[in-house]
């Protein structure tokens, strides 16, 4: 598996297919050998596309990182290093849920290695991002302040980075306790964005500035961590951004979720956003 160092970070990637750049990044802290992934990798190098797919900071077997403003805008300057490393900026940036939010970061922060972004499942809501800032957070920090980050490392959050990347658990007890509650309590709050701000990290007024094409898919009805509204909203600030309809109906998440439960992916339909993904791309995206 090729490894890549970037600003000290070894990052964990596979690039398939030859062609236009492009790079899908997973939502939570699943990595790039989570199903759905490299297939939908697979059906875009299908179309003529070289693809990306690599595990972020704190994902799979790329290094663990507590810098920078947000695990987010982190994973976000990673990702431009490492685009710029390969070679293959600018890319069409693409990714759904915590992948959707790390890619317009890039896309903003990193204008030089963006072609254009697509983006479904975008976190947003109270409920939503305030349950996030909880869910990455939470429990380290928790075990961080009761019994010190020995605790921290042997959290069931922590094993899969840990046990494919065995220097992690050294990374991470060799954190100062003080500063990394310090950290993820920041990291925590970036969850609770101002007025001003509708994606964590990104103040309304950068993201009016989008100069590249972008894609946005329409959340389901029904989905309470990625609200119809916030896909809405991101669309109409967005200068660039064409509004679409996914292939799968309002349930989506929630049918994602029964089927994780019982051993799926949350992913495995990201394939299906293939023929939307370069209809768009062919018709708005320069390269």
């Amino acid at each position: 598996m090729p490894v890549a160092d970037v600003d000290g970070l070894s990052l964990a990637y596979e690039v398939i297919g030859e062609g236009q750049p492009w790079v899908i990044t997973p939502g939570g802290r699943f990595s790039k050998d989570y199903g759905g992934i490299r297939e939908m990798a697979s059906a875009l190098a299908a179309h003529g596309k070289k693809v990306l797919i690599y595990d972020r900071p704190n994902c799979g077997a790329s290094d663990v990182c507590f810098t920078g403003p947000s695990e987010s805008a982190m994973q976000a300057d990673a990702l431009a290093g490492l685009l710029r490393q390969l070679g293959m900026a600018p890319a069409v940036i693409v990714g759904g849920s915590g992948g959707s939010r790390c890619s317009l970061l890039t896309t903003v922060r990193h204008p030089d290695v963006a072609a254009g972004v697509a983006m479904w499942w975008m976190s947003g809501g109270p409920f939503g991002l305030m349950s996030l800032g909880v869910h990455y957070c939470g429990g380290s920090i928790q075990a961080a302040w009761q019994d010190g980050m020995e605790a921290v490392a042997d959290l069931p959050e922590w094993q899969e980075v840990i046990e494919r990347n065995p220097g992690n658990r050294d990374r991470i007890l060799k954190q100062d306790r003080r500063e990394f509650i310090a950290k993820l309590e920041k990291w925590m709050l970036a969850y609770v964005p101002p007025e001003d701000e509708l994606i964590p990290g990104l103040p309304d007024a950068q993201a009016r500035g989008l100069a590249v094409p972008a894609l946005v898919f329409r959340s389901g009805a029904s989905d309470v961590h990625h609200t119809r509204e916030t896909t809405e909203r991101l669309a109409e600030l967005l200068p660039t951004a064409k509004l679409v309809e996914p292939p799968w109906g309002d349930r989506e998440w929630i049918e994602r979720g029964i089927s994780a439960a019982q051993g799926g992916s949350l992913f495995e339909r990201w394939p299906l956003l293939v023929p939307q993904l370069i209809e768009w791309a062919d018709a708005e995206v320069k390269l």
